[in-house]
């Protein structure tokens, strides 16, 4: 007599590889991308050195932000922003790898790949906030040509500001790229929206000095917080309008929300309805 075992199909839960070494991965391959090209890293660093220098030199002695010596000259007003320039054009622009890779296939071969949707969102992001980060920082080395002399602790926290705005403006450039297939619209996105964005936070003209309208549209600009707080940080006789603790905070509000912005728009179905 023969008897017949019935076999149960065997379900083999997906082999994931975890959230930490994809998004190393895709870190790495964002810094390996931008310094191969080497036209990136020079036009990052020389255009806003040139426009910081340009402008400075024209307003020069002519602009005033305040009676402390360190703010005599247009050239040490404007360096903060011109900082903060090169972390934005660095961050946002980095985030263009996202609509090329989703061009090349590279996005969705990591899509289908078992590999969270979290890590794409940190890897991306993380590379983009490092590059900025650390070209914004290079930038620190004309600091001393405007006066600015920098002790340990506020070095760090100058080093921790710029590092909240990278990863702030590098996460809305995610959100950004990430429904886009064309460099263009990209564009197009940057120049009517980021550069406002800019021009209004407080790095080519004073908070203070602004009509009524014009500075309640500063204050509900989060780069206002951040240009503030490395106002305050590299001059800190100069006339201010926002504390230090207040900028800082309302920075990370931002880049929490800003962060969280792309988990949603990543992790968000579509439905389609039924033919």
């Amino acid at each position: 007599m023969v008897t017949q075992t019935a076999t149960l199909p065997v379900q083999v839960a997906p082999i994931s590889s975890g959230i930490v070494l994809p998004a190393f991965t895709l870190w790495w391959r964002e810094i390996v991308r931008f310094y191969r090209q080497r036209s990136r890293v020079v036009g990052v660093i020389v255009s806003p050195l040139l426009f910081w220098l340009v402008i400075g030199a024209g307003f020069g002695t002519s602009f005033r932000a305040g009676n402390s010596p360190g703010q005599q000259h247009y050239l040490d007003y404007f360096y903060p922003g011109a900082l903060i320039m090169i972390v934005l054009f660095t961050s946002i622009f980095a985030m263009m790898s996202l609509i090329e890779d989703r061009k090349e296939g590279f996005l969705l071969s990591v899509m289908v790949a078992p590999v969270p949707r979290s890590a794409i969102v940190l890897g991306k992001v993380l590379g983009g906030t490092t590059l900025a980060a650390i070209q914004g920082l290079i930038f620190l080395a004309f600091a001393p040509f405007v006066g600015v002399h920098l002790g340990i602790i506020d070095f760090l926290l100058v080093v921790f500001v710029v590092f909240l705005v990278s990863f702030a403006l590098t996460s809305l450039g995610f959100a950004i790229a990430w429904p886009m297939d064309s460099t263009q619209a990209f564009h197009a996105i940057i120049n009517l929206f980021l550069i406002p964005l800019w021009l209004l936070s407080g790095a080519l003209f004073p908070l203070a000095g602004a009509s009524g309208w014009l500075r309640l549209v500063m204050r509900l600009n989060p780069l206002t917080y951040g240009v503030e707080a490395l106002r305050v940080l590299l001059y800190p006789e100069s006339p201010t309008v926002l504390p230090l603790p207040a900028s800082i905070g309302m920075l990370a509000l931002f880049t929490i929300f800003m962060f969280g912005l792309c988990f949603f728009r990543v992790n968000r179905r579509t439905t389609r309805p039924a033919a």
